[in-house]
């Protein structure tokens, strides 16, 4: 799903006109994107958790090459679902 269909959908349920749909998207999409930057976990409550890991260096080998490398320490972003999402996705009624 990309967000031009997400948009869609809030357009066709909430009334708006599609650009303000697109807008309101955005700005949630942005401040997401803005409190993860920030280093703050994300919930979304029946939906997930949007988590930063902090991964150190560590020594890595070049495929190609069968090189060592180290590889440099570095943050992302892990994502864990609700139980309310995992029970839908398994067809489990709650």
């Amino acid at each position: 799903m990309t967000k031009a269909e997400i948009a869609k959908l809030v357009h066709e349920h909430v009334g708006l006109t599609k650009k303000e749909s697109l807008e309101i998207v955005d700005a949630v999409l942005g401040g997401i994107r803005e409190s993860l930057g920030r280093g703050e976990n994300v919930k979304l409550s029946g939906f997930g958790h949007f988590m930063i890991r902090h991964k150190g260096e560590r020594r890595g080998r070049n495929p190609k090459t069968g090189v060592e490398i180290m590889i440099a320490p570095r943050s992302v972003v892990s994502f864990r679902s609700s139980p309310a999402l995992k029970n839908k996705l398994n067809g489990v009624d709650e």
